[in-house]
């Protein structure tokens, strides 16, 4: 798993048997700087190099796992790939993530399925998120399943459907203010703890329309780009009040989500071991927030990415027309036999 905030490969080692799991093991691999920063501005690349660049990265990530499963001592019958997200705009039919399958099973000598999104969106889904048909399966027991990482997405089930939407951008946006002060992210929000609420900007960010429309709907860096950062310079605040305001934000879209006093939320994703921001969520939600145990913290996603190839691998649906607003269920993935 490569999430947009390009923190770090996740991999996550597990067993399924229909719905149940076991993690065997887990580790995060930092990029190299150099691949980093390609991948933080993999979207300005030409063609060409864009192109070099997802053979590069599948080479990496079939090298990290051939050594993961080695030192682990585990044995993978497939590996599942998210890939790097570098565009996702649905409502045009395109969304790519990159990182070649076919030089991840090279590398690995491990059959590989990756590009669980296209077949989706060319359906007329969102292509995202694809996580919940794994809080459906694997987590019944939660009325919200909530995910904070580059961006913030919930899923829940009503009338009997499985739901489920990205509500805001969080360490996207919370990560880049850190990386000013010259951190990779806000520990413990820190930083944002520091600066005060602007009301103005707050209040602007607060009525984006995309926050009063339905779901399905999903978000991307584009999106950020063209909503979130024009605000930000439009007010021209200091970036502790930017930062600081940015937080209120984030946390009342997350907050306002989460609803019912009895209702239990599984917390996950970079973001929960943030405790300000946890702490200000928690102000506007009446929901309990369930912080699980740190392995589950740090990777369900990948987990629930291997659980979306278990399912192509058994030719069972592994997108959920419900969640995404595609006109059917789909089983995603391109597999890589090797």
């Amino acid at each position: 798993m490569s999430g947009t905030s390009v923190d770090g490969l996740d991999i996550c080692a597990a067993t399924f048997k229909d719905n149940s799991y076991t993690i065997l093991d887990a580790d995060t691999i930092k990029y190299p700087k150099e691949l980093h920063d390609k991948l933080l501005y993999s979207h300005e690349l030409s063609a060409l190099n864009l192109a070099q660049l997802s053979v590069d990265f599948g080479k990496f990530c079939g090298q990290q796992v051939a050594e993961f499963v080695t030192k682990k001592n585990v044995r993978a019958d497939f590996i599942a790939s998210h890939g790097q997200t570098v565009f996702h705009t649905p409502h045009t039919g395109l969304t790519l993530q990159i990182g070649s399958g076919a030089h991840i099973a090279a590398e690995s000598g491990i059959s590989t399925i990756c590009d669980f999104r296209s077949l989706d969106v060319a359906t007329g889904g969102q292509g995202a998120p694809l996580v919940p048909i794994g809080d459906e399966l694997l987590f019944p027991e939660y009325d919200y399943c909530l995910n904070i990482g580059g961006f913030a997405n919930v899923s829940t089930k009503t009338n009997g459907k499985r739901i489920a939407w990205d509500i805001c951008p969080s360490n996207i946006v919370l990560n880049s203010f850190a990386q000013k002060f010259g951190f990779d992210y806000d520990e413990n929000g820190i930083l944002g703890e520091k600066g005060n609420i602007n009301q103005e900007l707050l209040q602007d960010l607060n009525d984006i329309v995309f926050y009063s429309q339905q779901a399905p709907k999903s978000l991307g860096r584009e999106w950020v780009e063209t909503y979130i950062h024009p605000l930000f310079e439009k007010y021209a605040l200091s970036d502790e009040d930017s930062m600081r305001t940015y937080y209120e934000h984030c946390a009342m879209q997350i907050g306002h989500t989460l609803k019912g006093i009895s209702t239990r939320t599984l917390c996950t994703g970079g973001g929960v071991k943030n405790k300000f921001l946890m702490q200000l969520i928690a102000k506007y939600s009446e929901s309990e927030l369930i912080i699980p145990e740190p392995l589950l913290i740090d990777y369900k996603e990948a987990l629930i990415f291997a659980y979306l190839g278990y399912l192509r691998v058994n030719n069972k649906p592994n997108c959920l027309a419900s969640v995404t607003g595609a006109k059917k269920n789909v089983c995603g993935g391109v597999i890589w036999e090797i």
